[in-house]
């Protein structure tokens, strides 16, 4: 089996995220032996940028055109990212909150990799991902507590946007744990970080993950 761990956050050994995420991860080498994990730091890549050109391109392939030489090479390393994302069994996102939403990079990231035809196809029945039968796991730490119930819980844009980008992919099995509220008291942010730990190491082993 091979997983993708897909890091939004620029904080390496300082990130609380990657702290959670770790310990899942580690939890599953235990339980998988054989399992192989590839990592994509997002602050660490240069990705391919969306530009007008990459835009001109897309449309021109839709329409059955052709494209120049730079074009196709420019159109080739954004298919890159796309078509690696799809030969993963399942993926792990570690994202902070920023801003209610996702950090910049996590979105471009989604931004190049959702393509028609790779991720998604267009049927007369309406939009079919391709990504069917996979699973993921997203790690998110917030500042404050968004959870069901709670007055923050409306400026959740983030766990409803994942769902539903990867959803339009064919990606409905996932899981997520938020560790929050984690800008609050010490004492109140060191035993959400324990308690979110302690969860990824039991979604690992105890038989939620894969």
């Amino acid at each position: 089996m091979k997983l993708l761990h897909i890091i939004a956050t620029p904080r390496l050994e300082k990130s609380r995220t990657l702290q959670i995420s770790n310990e899942f991860l580690n939890s599953e080498k235990v339980k998988h032996p054989g399992l192989v994990v590839d990592t994509l730091d997002l602050f660490k890549v240069e990705l391919p940028k969306v530009s007008g050109e990459i835009t001109d391109a897309k449309y021109v392939l839709m329409s059955g055109g052709s494209l120049s030489e730079q074009a196709q090479y420019d159109w080739e390393e954004v298919m890159k990212y796309s078509t690696e994302f799809l030969s993963y069994d399942y993926y792990l996102i570690s994202s902070p909150m920023w801003n209610f939403s996702i950090p910049y990079k996590l979105k471009h990231y989604i931004d190049i990799v959702m393509q028609a035809g790779v991720l998604f196809k267009f049927t007369p029945e309406g939009v079919e991902g391709l990504a069917k039968n996979k699973k993921m796991f997203c790690i998110t730490t917030r500042g404050s507590d968004y959870s069901s119930g709670n007055y923050m819980h409306q400026f959740d844009y983030q766990e409803p946007y994942l769902r539903s980008i990867f959803g339009l992919a064919g990606i409905t099995d996932i899981t997520f744990i938020n560790a929050q509220p984690m800008d609050y008291a010490p004492e109140v942010t060191k035993m959400n970080l324990m308690n979110a730990i302690k969860d990824a190491r039991s979604m690992a082993l105890n038989g939620e993950a894969v």
